[in-house]
């Protein structure tokens, strides 16, 4: 039983759980029902995911400065007690059950799934 840090859209693990969705859109072109079973998530979790401003200034970032700027920023976003609980609730779960947390970027290193696996991982949280 852990968390696993995913690419929502790519076939899943053994035994990976439920796959959430921290992402702030809908997958394109897919209609709801699909969104399981073609792999993207189970349970849409947009409170974990940047705001659109944030998403914005992660994907213009084109060096680790600009990069630490939406860090710093989006990390402020998840301290509110709203994404903070969630994060302690997922945490705790993960000594439970087996779940994923994902998002659609391919560079996880320049995703907010990267700092969403720090956060969780000072929480105490088991990662896969």
């Amino acid at each position: 039983m852990a968390i696993r840090i995913v690419r929502l859209g790519t076939p899943r693990a053994p035994g990976e759980g439920l796959r959430l969705g921290t992402v702030r859109r809908p997958p394109r072109g897919v209609p709801k029902q699909e969104f399981a079973s073609r792999d993207f998530y189970d349970v849409w979790l947009p409170n974990l995911a940047p705001t659109a401003e944030l998403v914005a200034q992660a994907l213009a970032a084109d060096d680790a400065k600009e990069w630490a700027a939406f860090r710093r920023k989006y990390v402020a976003e998840m301290k509110k007690p709203d994404a903070s609980h969630l994060l302690d609730l997922l945490a705790a779960l993960s000594h439970q059950a087996s779940l994923a947390v994902g998002c659609y970027c391919e560079n996880e290193n320049r995703c907010h799934r990267s700092i969403l696996r720090e956060l969780l991982q000072e929480r105490g949280a088991k990662i896969a």
